[in-house]
């Protein structure tokens, strides 16, 4: 294949989230656990990401290197800044940052997996079936009302309709759901009852957090070509001097 990789496979989302989900676990309230381990945590998450995205292409390396800036920021900016929703120790744990970017890869897993290409619009109509359901229940029935996850799912629903990555966005769906009732279930994180302004209220989770991923989806999908771009207008002695390799004489 001339040293060509192949993307993920549909079933490797699996494995990624089951990692996450012993993260999580392990870093639940009430578990014990420390910083120290914490931090060991993320160094391990941080191997396991590299590991993953020595299997994809440059394109989707950086879409994820984006995922991953981005949503770091926005975790510094809505968590220990702003306290919008709170992990165990007010900090945002070691794991977080590169645990964004195994997220982004099982919703990439997810989404380009053959049968939901097979059945886009079915795989569609029940993201929002099951998310127009959830945030319903957010708003009526629910003890603590969720008007961010309806605003949420309501980007959700636009993605879906305008994005330039209809599986992405299915398959951050699953991934960010299932992720966001486990954290808050175990207690690894808990979210505010309402916004710092205290006008928009918040579930615990919010229905439709897969929405508000879906900016980072939408950021990796964009910027990722301006990176590769520049990367390609770089000289091979530079691109080597970055990537920490001899450069190699040009061949005239």
């Amino acid at each position: 294949m001339g040293g060509m990789r192949r993307e993920l496979p549909g079933w490797a989302g699996l494995p990624m989230m089951g990692w996450l989900t012993a993260v999580l676990w392990l870093d639940r309230s009430g578990a014990g656990g420390s910083l120290g381990q914490q931090r060991l945590l993320g160094a391990l998450t941080w191997l396991a990401l590299l590991a993953v995205l020595w299997r994809v292409s440059p394109v989707v390396r950086a879409q994820t290197a984006v995922v991953v800036a981005m949503a770091t920021v926005v975790e510094y900016v809505f968590s220990p800044t702003l306290g919008v929703y709170t992990y165990r120790f007010g900090n945002v744990p070691a794991y977080v940052p590169p645990g964004h970017g195994l997220v982004y890869l099982s919703a990439f897993a997810i989404g380009h997996a053959a049968l939901v290409q097979r059945h886009r619009r079915t795989a569609v109509a029940v993201v929002l079936t099951i998310g127009g359901a959830w945030a319903v229940h957010g708003l009526v029935l629910a003890h603590r009302t969720d008007v961010l996850g309806a605003f949420w799912f309501g980007c959700l629903a636009l993605f879906l309709r305008f994005g330039p990555s209809l599986g992405v966005y299915v398959g951050a769906f699953v991934a960010v759901g299932y992720l966001e009732l486990v954290g808050t279930h175990l207690g690894t994180w808990a979210w505010a009852a309402t916004d710092p302004t205290g006008a928009v209220s918040i579930g615990n989770p919010p229905s439709g957090a897969a929405g508000g991923y879906g900016w980072f989806d939408l950021a990796g999908l964009l910027v990722a070509p301006l990176l590769l771009r520049g990367w390609a207008h770089l000289s091979p002695r530079r691109r080597s001097l970055l990537a920490g390799t001899p450069p190699v004489a040009d061949v005239r």
